[in-house]
């Protein structure tokens, strides 16, 4: 019921999604895929994926949804380059850790940026949908396309993201239970605290949702993803998520995980003095998280 009601306010329908053709080339201890995909109602989108280049597989996947930080131009671009707040880019890592990567451009990101965000947010609320749901609608249709390759175990497919990524990553895995964990950073709050704080306009307007805090909050959106392992990931003095608007959040997701019979599935690190960026005890436990939970080396 909750998830039908999230996927309503979204306006969220998965497009259907084909691989129009895919650049190959080995890189140091990896290998790189420069990918175009069509998908129903947007042409054709950049996707950019990593792989290990060595004997094995299936692979556990991750489906790797890039930030936003005011750079349109990057999307994709952001799994083999890196973000400044990002301590070094996660396509490669991921590769030689054994996960295959993907990470495709986002609507009025990357190739894709030749349409204003606010423009696209218009339309879509003129229309009654929501910019948010077609990302989301998008990512479904890029976790469809991973799970058709031969190359990946459909059964260890994992989210990630740090900012517009976070939000993209726990929202699709409410949504979408073929994600079996989801890990992201600087991005969950209260969004109804965040309006209280005046903190609520430090976001973007992609994330403009209508009636959203009428319906449900981002505390149960993220327990929607119970039972199965999230990990969240903040800095203490991120003006996107102040304190208590995590706190709150918290108080709704923690139980929704507790009812499920999965208390201990939900891992979450705070970081005193980090303002909106990863630190290497994020990424040690953003690591470690996959590890467990996909197990990249059976």
């Amino acid at each position: 019921m909750l998830r039908q009601k999230l996927a309503s306010l979204l306006s969220f329908r998965e497009p259907a999604i084909a691989l129009v053709s895919t650049e190959t080339g080995p890189r140091e201890g990896y290998v790189f895929e420069r990918l175009e995909l069509e998908i129903e109602g947007a042409g054709r989108v950049r996707a950019f994926l990593t792989r290990p280049d060595r004997a094995g597989g299936p692979w556990p996947a991750i489906l790797y949804a890039h930030s936003h930080g005011g750079r349109h131009e990057i999307g994709a671009s952001e799994l083999m380059d890196g973000r400044s707040y990002l301590l070094s880019p996660f396509g490669p890592l991921l590769a030689r850790a054994g996960y295959i990567t993907l990470c495709m451009d986002m609507p009025t990101f990357g190739d894709r940026d030749e349409v204003e965000e606010s423009a696209a947010a218009t339309a879509h609320i003129w229309y009654g949908t929501t910019l948010m749901g077609q990302m989301l609608s998008e990512e479904a249709a890029a976790l469809t396309y991973l799970t058709s390759r031969a190359d990946v175990d459909p059964n260890r497919i994992g989210a990630f993201g740090i900012s517009l990524g976070s939000t993209l990553s726990y929202w699709h895995a409410a949504l979408d239970l073929r994600i079996a964990a989801v890990a992201h950073l600087c991005c969950y709050a209260d969004y109804a605290t965040l309006v209280e704080l005046g903190a609520h306009d430090n976001h973007g307007i992609y994330l403009l949702v209508p009636g959203m805090l009428r319906q449900t909050s981002t505390g149960e959106i993220a327990g929607m993803v119970a039972p199965r392992p999230q990990l969240i990931c903040l800095g203490e003095d991120d003006e996107l998520t102040p304190p208590l608007s995590i706190e709150r959040a918290l108080a709704v997701t923690r139980p929704m995980y507790a009812r499920a019979g999965a208390p201990d599935a939900l891992e979450v690190f705070l970081q005193a003095g980090v303002d909106h960026r990863e630190t290497a005890e994020m990424h040690e436990r953003v690591m470690a998280f996959f590890q467990r939970e996909l197990r990249p080396g059976s």
